[in-house]
């Protein structure tokens, strides 16, 4: 790798990380408390180094498998939901058992791929997500199984890692999976097949190298984790996969050293992010502030807080895209409201303390969260 993509991974503040079934469960023959123990070992040293972790699990499945003495993964929708429902307990209690002796505490957070495609649920995801992290809380994220049909059949978690690595705004994505990396062909049927230390995330040449699955256990091969590569690179995350019993791979990783095939996002995430709420969402309304309010915006780098709202137009919900214009009706910003339109028209020029009075609930302080809000062009500094 050369020295621009190392310091990829080294910069990189926030990281998800992805284990694949095979690797939690060795092949199948239940949860690997050992290598379980190595993961969360190098995560607890990645955030007392200060960094962000989040971990996406496999395993449910062929761990509920185990507990219920199936020898093969059944076809049958319902009995692949019980026995993610029975895997999941072990899982967590593993995770949460082995990040607490590393001084860490964890959170489950189980989620669907529609939980991310609806934008109320989306904004909620993320907001919990970044308060976990906020108060040095390790996530371990797994698909929520138990009620989705057809992620099962059809998903995978790196598809899922990827989504994750979206909705936090990740520097980074490690997929740790039962092989060195990224090969031209399959090593285990071509003597030629050449390692691939480095690409661009979204060639197209990846995904016509890529094969099927190794593995019996668990679900998509090498095509899926460069189609994750792909999706992550989208909001400016780059993407690692590395043997998953590679020893201290996260920490060396950390250290800029060269592990595994590095897919480097084209895009940066700033930019990314500007790009996706400038061209790909639907403006669903505006809201207008005072001069004092666009100061804090535009110049302060602030949220934007209803106290500073003058008017509300449109009608939008939670989680949709919003202009927010100055006093002259100039688009200064836009971001995702934390408000609908309705509720928003209520608490214009009001402080934080009467919301409870005006809406009979308490949500968020901000109308939109800095995080949720790029500048316009004419408006950046």
């Amino acid at each position: 790798m050369s020295t621009s993509s190392t310091s990829v991974t080294a910069a990189a503040r926030r990281i998800v990380v992805k284990v694949g079934s095979s690797l939690v469960t060795n092949e199948g023959r239940g949860l690997d408390e050992a290598a379980i123990g190595e993961w969360c070992r190098q995560m607890a040293e990645l955030v007392r180094q200060g960094r962000e972790v989040i971990m996406v699990s496999s395993g449910a499945i062929a761990e509920g498998m185990k507990r219920l003495g199936w020898a093969t993964r059944p076809n049958e929708i319902h009995e692949l939901q019980a026995a993610a429902a029975v895997g999941q307990m072990g899982l967590a209690h593993m995770y949460e058992t082995q990040l607490r002796q590393q001084g860490l505490g964890s959170a489950q957070v189980l989620l669907t791929h529609a939980d991310l495609a609806d934008r109320e649920r989306y904004l909620n995801a993320r907001s919990t997500l970044l308060t976990l992290l906020a108060h040095g809380v390790l996530p371990v994220i797994n698909e929520n199984d138990t009620v989705v049909n057809d992620e099962i059949k059809f998903g995978d978690n790196d598809t899922l890692g990827a989504l994750v690595a979206n909705l936090v705004e990740a520097d980074l994505l490690v997929i740790l999976t039962d092989q060195k990396g990224l090969y031209s062909a399959d090593p285990r049927k071509d003597p030629h097949a050449r390692f691939i230390d480095q690409a661009r995330a979204g060639d197209p040449e990846l995904e016509a190298m890529a094969g099927g699955a190794g593995s019996s256990i668990g679900k998509g091969g090498m095509i899926t984790k460069i189609l994750a590569a792909k999706r992550a690179s989208g909001s400016g995350a780059s993407t690692v996969i590395a043997w998953g019993r590679e020893p201290d791979a996260l920490i060396r990783l950390a250290a800029g050293e060269s592990l595994g095939t590095l897919l480097v996002a084209q895009t940066a995430k700033q930019q990314a992010r500007k790009q996706w709420m400038a061209d790909h969402l639907q403006l669903r309304g505006s809201v207008t502030i005072d001069a004092g309010a666009v100061l804090k915006v535009v110049t302060e780098g602030k949220s934007l807080l209803p106290i500073g709202m003058t008017a509300v137009e449109g009608e939008f919900l939670r989680g949709e895209v919003i202009a927010i214009r100055d006093p002259n009706g100039s688009e200064v910003a836009r971001g995702l409201a934390n408000y609908a339109a309705a509720e928003a028209r209520l608490l214009c020029k009001k402080p934080s303390s009467e919301f409870q009075d005006l809406l009979g609930y308490t949500g968020e302080p901000e109308m939109v969260h800095r995080d949720n809000l790029v500048l316009s062009a004419k408006a950046d500094v």
